[in-house]
């Protein structure tokens, strides 16, 4: 499998990524973030429906919720 970019464009991709981030306002940044955790949510169940195609929703939605427990951190 080829790599998405040459490793010599990604500081500069980088860079301008940040600069984006640092245009918005605090409210868009929250917004971008919440947007973005949704994504990767609707991804997540996306890709359990593909690898489990014979399983029902209710346990396929089982299956999230455990898989994403896992992502929360516990450091306390």
């Amino acid at each position: 499998m080829e790599p998405l970019a040459s490793p010599k464009f990604e500081p500069r991709r980088r860079r301008a990524y940040l600069a984006a981030l640092q245009r918005l306002t605090p409210s868009d940044r929250v917004a971008k973030a919440f947007e973005l955790s949704e994504m990767a949510k609707s991804l997540l169940k996306d890709a359990l429906r593909r690898r489990f195609p014979d399983r029902t929703e209710s346990d396929l939605h089982e299956l999230y919720l455990a898989r994403l427990s896992k992502c929360h951190n516990n450091n306390y």
